[in-house]
């Protein structure tokens, strides 16, 4: 069992810090993507919310984990500029609605990930195949959701997880854009990597090497 729902305070100390710095070191190759696609504001916006996640991380670490992924959520919405900020939020917050009040196994944690990706879906009214998060978000809960019904050793699970999140940020470069700034350029789309689908698979694969490699996430 992983015991999510009583992480202790040093794991999301660990998971908040470490999500920061993962996206202030790819804030330029962010940046870069969208500048493609899109307004070239996806770094930035990226940046300003994780940096006021970091800021209220003392107050984070007090919370359970359901009310830290709740407050972290909101901040995303209140903070974050363009689409990344309501599409992370219903997320987050998505995931906190379905955290349950006991400790979290990791089927229980399923129904979590499905819950946040649902409300992502309803925001952007958007679903996998339109070159957005979603591409990279919906095979990685598939996947969670097999592995977790057949998978006992933690360490083939990540590798699963990241395998697939870098398989589904790879087939956003040959989509063409249906949802967002994006849609605009048509068929030009085509041939560049989504900004979004990028940002949320280096998210997924920090957060997964942050769990496997820290006894505190455990």
């Amino acid at each position: 069992m992983i015991n999510i729902h009583s992480m202790k305070a040093q794991c999301i100390n660990l998971l908040i810090t470490g999500t920061a710095t993962c996206i202030e070191e790819h804030r330029e190759l962010l940046t870069e993507l969208d500048s493609k696609i899109g307004d070239a504001d996806h770094g930035i916006n990226m940046l300003r919310g994780f940096q006021a996640i970091l800021a209220i991380s003392p107050e984070l670490s007090e919370l359970n984990f359901g009310e830290a992924l709740k407050k972290a959520g909101m901040t995303m919405l209140m903070k974050v500029g363009g689409a990344s900020g309501p599409l992370y939020g219903s997320l987050l917050i998505g995931m906190s609605k379905a955290t349950p009040q006991e400790e979290i196994n990791l089927k229980e944690f399923v129904v979590m990930l499905e819950k946040g990706v649902d409300d992502v879906k309803k925001r952007g009214k958007s679903d996998v195949g339109e070159k957005t998060m979603l591409d990279v978000l919906v095979p990685v809960s598939l996947q969670l959701k097999e592995d977790a019904n057949n998978i006992t050793d933690k360490e083939q699970l990540i590798k699963n997880i990241i395998q697939q999140a870098e398989k589904g940020l790879e087939a956003t470069r040959l989509m063409q854009a249906t949802k967002g700034r994006a849609s605009f350029l048509g068929e030009r789309s085509i041939g560049h990597l989504d900004p979004g689908a990028m940002s949320i698979c280096l998210l997924i694969k920090t957060i997964c090497n942050i769990i496997n490699s820290n006894k505190e996430c455990t």
